[in-house]
């Protein structure tokens, strides 16, 4: 399956939502609190640089490894530092990609982290421009 890329409009709202005093385990339970002293806007906890920062959806399977899956958003800042190890989305051949940037022997890649091996390494080369770097990654769940 091909990871394809749309464009996202969005209009920044402030929301701002409680934000529970403490942390949510993933791992044993805890018991909760019932004070709600935070808040916070998750668009603007996700978007740094609100001018250099674009939305969009992701279509695809090659970043599961990372937990970036199809149909989530994605908030690509284009002012946001390339580093190795970092997700970056990039235009190869003309073609709009988005990959974990790594870099090896002096060489810079772009590296699917797909849970299937139906995917290629890319090599960055010359022509390969480095759009921005996702910065967030939205999704959402069934509550039905």
């Amino acid at each position: 399956m091909s990871l394809d890329l749309h464009p996202l409009s969005v209009t920044l709202i402030d929301r701002d939502m409680p934000l529970a005093t403490i942390q949510v385990p993933a791992g044993f339970p805890s018991p909760a609190a019932d004070d709600l002293e935070d808040t916070v806007d998750p668009i603007k906890w996700v978007v740094r640089h609100e001018h250099a920062t674009f939305w969009w959806r992701v279509s695809g399977d090659s970043l599961e490894a990372e937990g970036i899956l199809d149909g989530d958003l994605i908030a690509v800042d284009r002012a946001g530092r390339r580093r190795s190890g970092r997700i970056v989305l990039a235009v190869v051949d003309g073609q709009i990609t988005v990959k974990k940037l790594a870099k090896r022997d002096g060489r810079w890649f772009l590296d699917p982290r797909a849970r299937t091996d139906g995917y290629e390494t890319i090599p960055v080369t010359e022509t390969t421009e480095i759009w921005g770097v996702v910065a967030g990654v939205v999704r959402r769940l069934p509550v039905e």
